[in-house]
């Protein structure tokens, strides 16, 4: 009974070497994952350059349909915002922009 966990499998049982990964491991101790390392990738690029709305003021929209009640003026500064994934819809300047009715709403006639 003592050397039963060899038979069924248990840990530690000396099955099949020393150099075995435990589960399902390749065996050897190379450590991390294989390819480039972290030196040679390639920079990441972003998507948008933020650069040119440095100090202007934007409108940000984001998925799921959230915004501001109308008729609400306030607005207060802030100073850094991450956003982050796919919530980022739109990034508009408010200087040079304005809203207009949809031109694919059918009206009634």
């Amino acid at each position: 009974m003592a050397d039963r966990s060899q038979h069924r499998g248990g840990r530690g049982g000396g099955r099949g070497g020393e150099n075995r990964g435990g589960r399902g491991g390749r065996g050897n101790d190379r450590g991390g994952r294989g390819g480039a390392s972290a030196g040679e990738r390639p920079k990441k690029e972003n998507i948008l350059d933020l650069g040119k709305y440095m100090d202007k003021r934007i409108v940000v929209k984001f998925t799921g349909g959230r915004e501001d009640d109308e008729g609400n003026t306030s607005s207060r500064s802030l100073g850094l915002v991450v956003a982050r994934g796919t919530l980022l819809v739109l990034v508009s300047p408010v200087d040079g922009s304005e809203e207009i009715a949809n031109p694919f709403m059918q009206t009634e006639e």
